[in-house]
């Protein structure tokens, strides 16, 4: 197919990337490691760790789950916040020949129970503030292994201690738990460093993350990202972000480049861009624990020469509406990245005014590892649009009947490219349902492209509700408020939110006439994360259905539309 896109790339972006260019991640980070072994990588609570650090750590860390009786290719769970504890033991995990599994701290039991058993995670590593929630599961899970972590781990003896102190009696946030049998973080890197890391046999095609979604379809599975899936996006990110790093607009080029870590790196979109990235740019991360507290981020912030900030659109509404952010620096800023939902353009112009650095809209999924299109960096204002494939990307616009359509007309947007998933992790049935016979991914996403291969989402062909950048699969919070007592049946939307961008509203038909609004909250509070639980709740007299009985979703919303 004709790539019209490419006559509109930036200067000095190439329409391909070289894929193969290593033979898997450790080869990448290895570099990184060797190459900038003096300097700072990572910066977390005032601490702060050189690539030769890391590479010393992550061999140790790597080294002592091989001691645990793991063998190459099996998974390890990694349950942690944006602290440093988390690049060490990802790059440990991949190092030492093993998959990472990237677990939301903020699950439930019932989640991650679920996630555990489908991975078949034989380790996992949980910080102690959400140890609780592992202990409830754990005898019901594969895990065998468990690394616990604390937030003064690595801030030594004194500082450690301190921190450790106000998390656990001043502000209270580790509940009560028992997991005798975990091995503390320290003590496994201590154990680490008497060892020899046997080097990884991972190639190119082998899995090298499990990145769970709800797909198309709501069941939560895990893409196969393999080691080649994610080089080509790091490289096709590093190819696509190089013209502002080559002659910014500061006119100023910056020795290192320092990235703002505030989106989870548990979210792929931040694994890829704060982490991989990171490294393979030989940059800098600053680690903000909880992005969610907007002064606390801002006073992380101060003092720290930012040229790269990805965030959600949610993230840069709320630090616009803080006081405090002007009080920050931002007059180096080259990239501010926006992704896992739509950049609204009032905050779009709110940022370029306050920063003089536009919002740059991408697009992609945890499928794809996860970027498949974004808007050049060279841009000067909001387009509206997730802009243009990527190098080494194919979109395609296509109807039902999987025929492509002419520039302008709406259909399913196809991606193929090097960084599209191996597939579902051991779910052929539901690979089966989004790609092709002719190797196209589908989205599930609606969108129309221009002729200059510009693409804008129209719609969603999935019922997927987006809050702060976060999926929530209607199917998983309906089965779970269809599960509590007094509920005959239940459908769920997503509502339009300022601060979230959109909020989950479910609507419910009683079976017992005494249900209350409480008792619904209460039940979700105890079985959904805290982004998947609905802010609205209607009770109705019946659901607009189908002939069949399917539940009419659209037709909610149109009445819910209708109603504001």
């Amino acid at each position: 197919m004709d790539r019209v896109w490419l006559k509109h790339y930036p200067k000095g972006v190439p329409a391909d990337i070289d894929p193969d260019r290593y033979v898997s991640l450790v080869q990448l980070m290895e570099e990184a490691f060797a190459t900038h072994a003096a300097r700072p990588a990572f910066t977390g609570l005032g601490k702060t760790i050189t690539y030769r650090d890391l590479d010393l750590a992550s061999r140790a860390f790597g080294a002592f789950l091989q001691s645990e009786d793991l063998a190459p290719g099996d998974r390890v769970a990694v349950m942690l916040p944006n602290v440093l504890q988390y690049p060490i033991a990802a790059a440990g995990i991949i190092r030492a020949g093993f998959v990472l599994v990237n677990v939301n701290p903020l699950y439930t039991p019932r989640e991650l129970e679920h996630q555990l058993k489908d991975s078949g995670a034989k380790a996992i590593v949980v910080l102690e503030n959400f140890a609780s929630t592992l202990e409830q599961v754990l005898a019901r899970t594969p895990v065998k292994h468990v690394v616990l972590a604390t937030m003064g781990d690595l801030l030594g003896p004194l500082k450690g201690t301190l921190v450790n102190w106000v998390v656990r009696k001043r502000r209270k946030l580790v509940p009560d738990y028992s997991l005798p049998e975990a091995t503390g973080f320290n003590d496994a890197l201590a154990k680490g460093r008497r060892l020899a890391l046997t080097p990884s046999p991972a190639r190119a095609g082998d899995p090298a993350v499990l990145q769970y979604t709800g797909g198309t379809t709501g069941v939560s599975k895990g893409a196969t990202l393999t080691h080649r899936n994610l080089i080509a996006n790091v490289l096709q990110s590093e190819a696509w972000t190089q013209p502002a790093l080559d002659h910014p607009r500061t006119g100023r080029v910056p020795e290192q480049v320092n990235t703002a870590v505030a989106l989870p790196l548990y979210h792929i979109f931040a694994f890829k861009v704060c982490f991989l990235l990171v490294l393979r740019l030989g940059g800098r991360g600053l680690l903000i624990p909880n992005p969610r507290d907007i002064p606390g981020t801002i006073k992380a912030l101060k003092g720290f020469r930012l040229h790269v900030f990805p965030a959600v659109n949610t993230l840069y509404n709320a630090l616009l509406n803080d006081p405090g952010f002007a009080q920050l620096d931002t007059s180096e800023l080259l990239v501010s990245n926006g992704g896992g939902m739509a950049v609204q353009r009032a905050v779009a112009e709110r940022w370029l005014a306050a920063t003089g650095c536009p919002i740059v809209e991408g697009y992609g999924l945890s499928e794809t590892s996860p970027v498949l299109t974004c808007n050049p960096v060279d841009n000067t204002e909001y387009t509206g649009t997730i802009g243009l494939p990527l190098p080494s990307t194919w979109i395609t616009i296509r109807d039902e009947a999987g025929r492509d359509l002419p520039f302008g007309e709406p259909g399913e947007i196809c991606a193929k490219g090097p960084q599209v998933m191996a597939g579902y992790w051991q779910r052929a049935e539901e690979t089966a349902k989004v790609m092709t016979a002719d190797g196209w991914f589908r989205t599930g996403d609606i969108g129309v492209m221009d002729e200059r291969g510009y693409v804008r989402i129209v719609d969603r062909k999935k019922d997927m509700v987006i809050v702060s950048g976060f999926n929530v699969y209607p199917n998983e919070v309906e089965d779970v408020i269809a599960s509590c007592p007094g509920v005959l049946e239940c459908a769920v939307i997503g509502v339009p939110d300022e601060k979230s961008g959109e909020a989950v509203k479910a609507f419910i038909v009683k079976k017992d006439p005494a249900l209350t609004e409480a008792q619904v909250r209460d039940w979700c509070e105890k079985n959904l994360a805290g982004y998947k639980k609905p802010r609205h709740i209607v009770f109705r007299a019946d659901l607009p259905k189908t002939p069949v009985g399917k539940i009419l979703r659209r037709e909610l919303r149109d009445l819910d539309h209708k109603t504001r």
